[in-house]
């Protein structure tokens, strides 16, 4: 595993730090969870796609039931 080192404003800081305990986690999960997030979201494009694909299958399930 490969480490980083980032400076971030002290609020956002707090902010993480007060997040995390909300979920009872430590920061580096919840930093860790947040860039799987990132990562495994699908891209804006992508999402567009789905988005199109629903909505037109959407009106095909309604003339079908």
């Amino acid at each position: 595993m490969t480490s980083i080192t980032l400076d971030i404003a002290e609020e956002h800081l707090k902010a993480l730090q007060a997040r995390a305990q909300s979920l009872g986690i430590t920061l580096e999960d919840l930093v860790r969870l947040s860039i799987q997030d990132i990562i495994h979201r699908p891209s804006s494009e992508v999402q567009r796609a789905i988005d199109y694909v629903t909505r037109k299958n959407s009106e095909l399930y309604q003339r079908l039931a």
